[in-house]
């Protein structure tokens, strides 16, 4: 089988191997469609920190089981799945609570464990979810990026009555717009971006209101309208975007955040304290595939407004390049298999 493999940073090579066995309890899926993260281009990149190489990358995938470890009922054989790339232990304190996207033996599928990059690969059967018929083999795969978004809305719990600013509208923004609107029904969502296409590709995502902040800064447009944002996200994940999405924010308001840099933050007690602003920080998903899934199936979020590309995954390295570098035209490029 074919399987793209980054050897070292900078180094990516399509390696012919040998069809994995699934281990007892494990699924092997034949894929079919995987999506690019920003994740994958840190990998290639060597900017990821819990990233050994050799890898085979990639952690959205959709395909069908072709085989089955020991104890994995055959019976699923032929389904339909995505696959939750949270691999856990299930006895840690994280995974005690429900919190298996912290587990403190974490494995992630396509950065600690290879991935779906691949035309086969092995995952635990109980992270294989059953796709239903209504969600076509093309959009599966984009499952995985909206269980970003059910995670971080799952503490933020978005109302109507909301008043939401966004910062970034890239796939993991526009994932949050998305839920936003269509699943919990906020009334007003607000977007910050400094490309005018991603803030065009928002307002189609369902984002009320746009601002350009390379051209006009966010807290003179909100000023000027009187608005104070009740829940915010960061999904640019720059580090001065805390203390002013603190500054911002109403009295009692929720700041979600999703970035991983390393550098620090400047914030202070007393702009958080003052208004009792509640933080929460989101990694990966906890179990959100099922809910993103019925969201999918209902018609609540559309993923289809996403993406903009599909390649063969022989043009693997290009289409990495395409996904890191014209942030206007392309948002999500899904790979063929």
């Amino acid at each position: 089988m074919n399987s793209v493999v980054i050897q070292e940073p900078g180094k990516l090579v399509i390696e012919q191997r040998a069809l994995p066995v699934p281990a007892a309890g494990e699924v092997r899926v034949r894929v079919s469609y995987a999506g690019i993260c920003g994740s994958d281009v840190h990998i290639y990149h060597g900017h990821n920190p819990f990233a050994k190489y050799p890898r085979v990358i990639g952690h959205e995938f959709f395909g069908h089981i072709d085989s089955v470890g020991e104890g994995v009922e055959a019976s699923r054989i032929g389904e339909r799945v995505v696959v939750d790339p949270v691999v856990s232990c299930g006895h840690c304190y994280p995974c005690s609570i429900g919190r298996p996207n912290v587990c403190a033996q974490l494995q992630v599928i396509g950065v600690h464990r290879d991935g779906g990059f691949s035309d086969y690969a092995c995952a635990p059967a109980k992270n294989a979810y059953v796709v239903p018929d209504a969600i076509p083999d093309k959009l599966a795969s984009m499952v995985e990026p909206f269980t970003i978004a059910a995670n971080i809305t799952a503490f933020l719990k978005p109302t109507p009555q909301d008043t939401a600013l966004i910062y970034g509208a890239g796939p993991m923004g526009l994932t949050v717009i998305q839920v936003l609107k269509g699943v919990y029904g906020v009334q007003k969502v607000i977007v910050a971006d400094r490309i005018d296409e991603r803030l065009q590709m928002a307002q189609t995502s369902g984002a009320d209101w746009i601002i350009n902040n390379s051209e006009r800064s966010v807290a003179d447009e909100l000023a000027a309208e009187g608005l104070r944002p009740t829940l915010i996200v960061d999904a640019a994940c720059h580090p001065a975007i805390l203390q002013e999405a603190i500054l911002l924010a109403s009295p009692a308001a929720r700041i979600g955040m999703m970035g991983f840099s390393g550098e620090p933050s400047s914030v202070t007690q007393q702009s958080i304290t003052s208004k009792e602003i509640s933080l929460f920080s989101s990694r990966l998903n906890s179990h959100r595939f099922p809910q993103v899934i019925e969201w999918m199936e209902q018609g609540k979020i559309a993923p289809e407004k996403l993406v903009t590309h599909w390649m063969p995954a022989s043009e693997v390295e290009a289409a990495l390049t395409l996904f890191e570098k014209d942030q206007r035209s392309c948002c999500k490029v899904l790979l063929t298999f």
